[in-house]
């Protein structure tokens, strides 16, 4: 059974409104109007670390040591087939690349972004609009949905499509989150 509530909490600033988006608005966010595997089009994948496509709009283990100046991070020596040759890789500001056609940007690539379902291994029993997928039995610690990829996977998990299922309680570099605002409801309040 599942449950329509919302994850929603702004208690620090009241009236804000802000949440984790659900899959189906991260996803509707990150494709910017488009259904190809990138917002920028399509993505031909010439090694495990190297797709030349992603370079402009994405960091990932093939380009997220290019230019890696930070004493922190991860020796990325040993990781073949890399589209650039580096040394040390990691995490990178926001808006380096490329944003979508909205102007968002790092949708893909650099963390991994949090949506508020729980994790599901496909659609079935889905919701068909834009909420998110809850289930009303859900234990603390239970999976919940990741989206977009990170610095330090392949190629082949930044795409607009690629989801993940990881604990809810679990963090590291590679994990990250994007708030959504949520609307005020159009219904005017009851007399």
């Amino acid at each position: 059974m599942t449950s329509r509530r919302s994850r929603t909490g702004s208690t620090r600033v009241p009236g804000l409104n802000l949440c984790l988006p659900s899959e189906a608005q991260w996803e509707y966010a990150c494709r910017a109007g488009t259904a190809t595997a990138l917002y920028t089009g399509g993505i031909e994948i010439l090694g495990d670390r190297s797709a030349p496509a992603l370079d402009p709009i994405a960091w990932y283990a093939g380009n997220s040591g290019r230019g890696f100046e930070l004493e922190q991070g991860v020796d990325s020596s040993g990781w073949p087939d890399k589209q650039y040759p580096h040394g040390k890789a990691g995490t990178r500001l926001v808006g380096l690349k490329a944003p979508n056609a909205w102007g968002v940007c790092d949708m893909l690539g650099n963390v991994w972004e949090w949506c508020a379902d729980d994790w599901n291994p496909d659609y079935d029993g889905a919701p068909t609009d834009d909420r998110a997928w809850i289930e009303a039995d859900a234990q603390v610690g239970a999976y919940r949905v990741l989206r977009g990829g990170s610095w330090e996977d392949s190629a082949r998990l930044v795409r607009s499509a690629c989801r993940e299922g990881e604990a809810q309680d679990i963090r590291g570099d590679g994990m990250g989150f994007r708030l959504a605002r949520v609307r005020e409801s159009a219904e005017p309040p009851a007399a």
